[in-house]
Parts: C-alpha cells; structure tokens; sequence
C-alpha cells in the first residue's frame, strides 16, 4: 500500500453510509482487511441509525455493526451500498 492509499483511505472515515435508495446506516467508523493480502473485506460503523440497529447485521466482539465490502456500490460525497446485499 502506497502514501496515496493510506491518505484516501483515511479521507473516507467519516463518510456517510446510505442505500441506493437513500436510507441512512451511519458513518464509516473503519475498515476491516485482510492484512496479507490488503482485501478490503468490511465496513465498521460509526453512529449507527435506528434503521441500522433494528437490522440484524453482522457485529464485531466489541459489538461494532459490520457492513460487508462486496455490498459496495459507490464512493463519492456517501458510501453508497446495496440494501438487499446486507440484509
């Protein structure tokens, strides 16, 4: 992983998790990967909506709601995820 890659990486804590249809998770709060491999495998949460909470998403031990990567769609001004792959 470059300088570059570590930058962007951190200038995307923080971003706002929705839908394709706008509903809103929470904040990306970190990213989990694959330390040999650098695979981005999922999204950690950060102030997680009632919407969030209410779903029975997959948690870290600290108890953390985890998004899995291979739902993302888009990045940009919001992660943008699909609904129906995370639920």
């Amino acid at each position: 992983m470059t300088n570059n890659d570590k930058r962007y990486s951190k200038q995307l804590l923080g971003k706002t998790i929705v839908s394709k249809t706008g509903r809103r998770f929470g904040e990306l709060g970190n990213l989990h990967f694959e330390t040999k491999t650098g695979e981005l495998l999922q999204l950690e949460l950060k102030n997680p909506t009632s919407l969030a909470n209410g779903l029975d998403l997959e948690r870290d031990e600290e108890g953390n709601i985890l998004i899995p990567y291979s739902a993302v769609i888009a990045i940009g001004d919001f992660v943008v995820v699909s609904e129906e792959d995370i639920i």
